[in-house]
């Protein structure tokens, strides 16, 4: 389209106005795309309260596969950063927003070979480390020094102590000193499989590790033994200075194994004394519930989102639900408010119950504060998806909601808190508004 422009008919500061426009308009995917949306939160026989928000499908018009996505916000900018995972076999992207969510740059490739061609593998754990540093997870650890435009230093991921593959999902704990804000300690978790005959009963296990050097090195990793038949940890510091790991857990024994693991569950682990020791899992939610994201709110409040695989009821057509819900604990961590959850989004699929039901489902959730108080959630969702690519999900998107916790009272009904953790009452649910 550049060299459409009547470069020889206009002067040069009309030139140079052209092409800034030009460009602005190149760079940019999305324009002013909030829309208005809802957030629920469920109130029991009161009925649910009713939140205004802001709904956007970000890559809704690049019609390509779009999965996995992780954000973060850069103070130093006031600029938000992206990573997701393009087409298939995937590869990292990023692009970037500097109106808080409202448009967003083209994405680009974030790890290029030497031919400068995108390198295959699926990117994860963004987490951004302060002044303009970043760090993305694949085969290594790619580090960003100019607020994610390059990532051109690696460090290598070791396997585990025991010498086993080290699998990464959750960004690192980024520990800082309360004076000076720098930080001082990195805290990874990672897992890995263990299966016959080394162990009876095939499962996932996880892991941790920390780094004093901002990532350059890392401690000899630590095999969590309450994490067992645990895979993704995500983690937080409380505002008492407890560590909370979000731990996703094994499909329940009792479940039959399926084609994916949409069955695995959600649970959390306390640990008070800086990760040496952590209490037993404790299951929110047995199966179907999962890729959570931690956020600490000046109050001290703990807000969780994660994806809705499995739970909400099938359409009376037969297709199935998908979503994404948000919980809150206000007792650093120990207790977490089931009662009166959000529901941030949900979706229908549109393949019926079969070996590609899942395709429109929803593979992570990423959630930050933003300065004015309100909280950022992305997502990735299939609501689009068709079996069309090769018996692989396409197109697939990325979410964003916009919204804040409900300021207003709610009723003191406790009967998922109280229900066991196993039971259809915590994990059955029909998302429809009530």
């Amino acid at each position: 389209m550049l060299n459409k422009l009547p470069i020889s008919m206009v002067a040069s500061g009309q030139r140079l106005l052209h092409l800034t426009v030009m460009l602005l308009h190149a760079t940019a995917v999305t324009a002013g795309e909030w829309k208005s949306h809802e957030v629920r939160q469920i109130n029991g026989t009161a009925g649910d309260v009713r939140l205004p928000a802001q709904f956007q499908i970000v890559t809704e018009r690049w019609n390509r596969v779009v999965a996995v996505p992780y954000i973060a916000y850069m103070p130093e900018k006031d600029r938000l950063l992206m990573l997701v995972n393009c087409d298939y076999p995937h590869h990292a992207e990023v692009l970037f927003s500097d109106d808080r969510g409202v448009t967003w740059s083209s994405p680009k490739p974030a790890i290029v070979g030497s031919d400068s061609k995108p390198v295959a593998g699926l990117g994860t754990s963004l987490r951004y480390l302060g002044e303009g540093n970043a760090v993305i997870y694949g085969a290594a650890r790619w580090f960003s020094r100019d607020y994610g435009q390059t990532w051109k230093e690696s460090v290598p991921l070791a396997q585990t102590s025991d010498g086993k593959p080290w699998y990464t999902w959750d960004p690192p704990l980024a520990e800082r000193d309360a004076k000076t804000g720098k930080i001082v300690r990195l805290v990874e978790t990672g897992y890995t499989w263990f299966k016959p005959p080394e162990v009876k009963t095939a499962h996932q296990q996880a892991y941790l590790r920390f780094s004093t050097d901002e990532g350059k090195s890392w401690s000899a990793s630590s095999k969590i033994s309450q994490w067992e038949a645990v895979s993704e940890v995500a983690l937080l510091r409380a505002a008492n200075g407890s560590l909370i790991a979000a731990c996703r857990t094994d499909t329940p024994a009792r479940m039959q194994p399926e084609i994916i693991d949409h069955t695995e569950g959600l649970g959390i682990s306390i640990s008070t004394d800086d990760g040496k020791t952590w209490s037993d899992v404790r299951k929110l939610y047995d199966w179907g519930r999962h890729h959570p994201s931690m956020l600490l709110m000046p109050d001290g409040a703990i807000v969780m989102t994660y994806v809705v695989r499995k739970g909400y009821v099938n359409t009376p057509e037969g297709f199935p639900q998908f979503g994404i819900e948000a919980v809150v604990s206000r007792d650093n961590g120990q207790t977490w408010d089931l009662d009166h959850k959000y529901i941030l989004h949900h979706w229908i699929g549109h393949i019926k119950e079969g070996p590609t039901a899942w395709y429109p489902s929803s593979q992570a959730t990423s959630t930050v504060l933003l300065p004015d108080g309100s909280i950022l959630t992305a997502f990735g969702t299939g609501f689009r998806c068709q079996d069309i690519v090769k018996g692989q999900p396409a197109p697939r998107d990325v979410g964003l909601i916009r919204w804040r916790l409900n300021s207003g009272i709610v009723n003191a009904e406790r009967k998922l808190r109280d229900a066991a953790f196993d039971s259809e009452l915590r994990n059955v649910y029909h998302p429809a508004s009530k």
